[in-house]
């Protein structure tokens, strides 16, 4: 496979876990269908439930000028912004797979863990009913729901334990 960018080979290296493609030129990494989320989900485990859906709106899509060529495929790549960020990335869509360029596996796991926060303190008990009814239906299998809904459980006792420090204390005191 060639880089998008470069057009030079791409290499493979085990990322979080995850065997990729990446560019020694330029540093772009190119993600096969759902190695992103597995990626993602390895980098940090506590925003394992936090998904991004690309697919969900492909209207959204806008066509690239043409200089990204999927290394798979050998079609133009599209542009979209990851989630509902100003993060442009490269897709394919007939493979599915992603280019990042570099540094922007960075800001994504940046913007997910702002976009988790704020979820989980602003939004908790209506991402618990959908980690909640995923564990029963999907998008992903099983254990990998429940773990999703056992993480997010996790992180709202310790974001809820920080900033709320007199909560910890009663639950203390409770516990005796």
């Amino acid at each position: 496979m060639l880089c998008p960018l470069c057009k030079i080979e791409l290499k493979k290296v085990i990322f979080y876990k995850t065997e990729v493609d990446y560019c020694s030129n330029c540093l772009g990494l190119w993600f096969e269908k759902d190695e992103l989320r597995q990626t993602k989900d390895e980098k940090d485990k506590e925003l394992s439930w936090v998904d991004i859906d690309l697919w969900k709106e492909k209207k959204k899509f806008k066509i690239s000028e043409g200089i990204k060529m999927c290394p798979s495929c050998f079609v133009p790549l599209y542009q979209i912004n990851y989630g509902d960020s100003r993060i442009s990335v490269d897709v394919c869509n007939l493979c599915q797979g992603i280019w990042l360029d570099r540094g922007e596996f960075k800001k994504i796991i940046n913007y997910l863990k702002d976009k988790g926060n704020y979820e989980i303190l602003n939004n908790y008990f209506k991402n618990l009913a959908k980690q909640t009814l995923e564990v029963f239906i999907g998008p992903e299998g099983f254990r990998s729901e429940l773990n999703d809904f056992l993480v997010l459980f996790k992180v709202l006792e310790y974001k809820l334990l920080i900033k709320y420090p007199e909560i910890k204390k009663i639950i203390s005191a409770l516990s005796r």
